[in-house]
């Protein structure tokens, strides 16, 4: 088998294995490349139609072509999609202007995943993160189990060995499953383009820029770039030095940061 069919095999693998395990189970959906991908993935796990829920994390400060492409999507894929919003707080005014952006992360992104799982009951929740996306993500395992509170224990986390994951929690206990983990950014632009797969117009140049991760309006910038098409962008990413998230906001990108937000739950 070629390099992207065992990447492949190994994570439709993981998420009928998630499936098998926990019947009460949905999938994160961001809209952006990585998310995309492990929906694709899912829908070739079971051939065509994913079989759970479809959540987005609405912080009313997307891109408006992401909710185009999330609603087109979302209806020729047929996804049983829940849009999860914490509204209080949106409601009250909060947004990346308001205190610190781990606040609005906090507080839009996290406590609006936890008010979802905690309203449908979720036991698993499958994930687009990739190891070689951010230090702190490269401390996590495959199946991932958070606390009562959803909180992650970056410093105690179970073993895996030769594909044998941790699949069993305290009652209150939820799972984190990652089926494209061992995934690189490049991998993920080649299987685009094997599988000729639908994808955010943001990421394709425009005006010599375009988006390289994609999130909330105030907190991604651009990159310089000319690359209009797949192939453009893989020449461009076997050939630069720049980190994936240098276009997303600093203050919430170190280190220290992101290890806090995801202690916390965050995705």
């Amino acid at each position: 088998m070629d390099h992207l069919t065992i990447l492949e095999n190994k994570s439709i693998f993981i998420i009928r294995e998630a499936y098998a395990k926990f019947r009460n189970i949905a999938v994160l959906w961001s809209v952006g490349k990585d998310s995309t991908t492990l929906l694709w993935l899912c829908r070739k796990a079971f051939y065509g139609k994913i079989p759970f829920p479809v959540i987005h994390i609405d912080t009313s400060y997307k891109f408006p072509e992401m909710y185009k492409f999330r609603d087109e999507y979302a209806k020729k894929w047929d996804l049983d999609l829940i849009i999860g919003k914490n509204e209080s707080e949106i409601e009250a005014g909060m947004g990346p202007t308001k205190g610190a952006k781990l606040d609005c992360c906090n507080e839009l992104k996290t406590n609006a995943l936890k008010q979802t799982i905690n309203r449908y009951g979720f036991k698993a929740l499958l994930l687009g993160i990739r190891r070689d996306e951010h230090g702190i993500r490269a401390k996590e395992r495959v199946f991932s189990p958070r606390d009562e509170n959803f909180k992650w224990n970056y410093e105690d986390q179970p073993a895996e060995l030769w594909d044998q994951y941790k699949s069993t929690a305290e009652e209150d206990n939820h799972f984190r499953v990652h089926p494209i983990l061992h995934m690189t950014e490049l991998d993920i632009w080649k299987y685009i383009k094997r599988e000729n797969m639908p994808l955010s117009e943001l990421y394709f140049s425009r005006n010599a820029k375009r988006f390289r991760s994609i999130g909330c309006v105030p907190c991604c910038s651009p990159i310089e770039s000319q690359a209009s098409s797949v192939d453009e962008i893989i020449y461009e990413l076997e050939h630069t030095n720049t980190a994936e998230r240098a276009g997303r906001a600093q203050d919430k990108e170190d280190a220290y940061t992101m290890q806090k937000l995801r202690s916390l739950g965050y995705m």
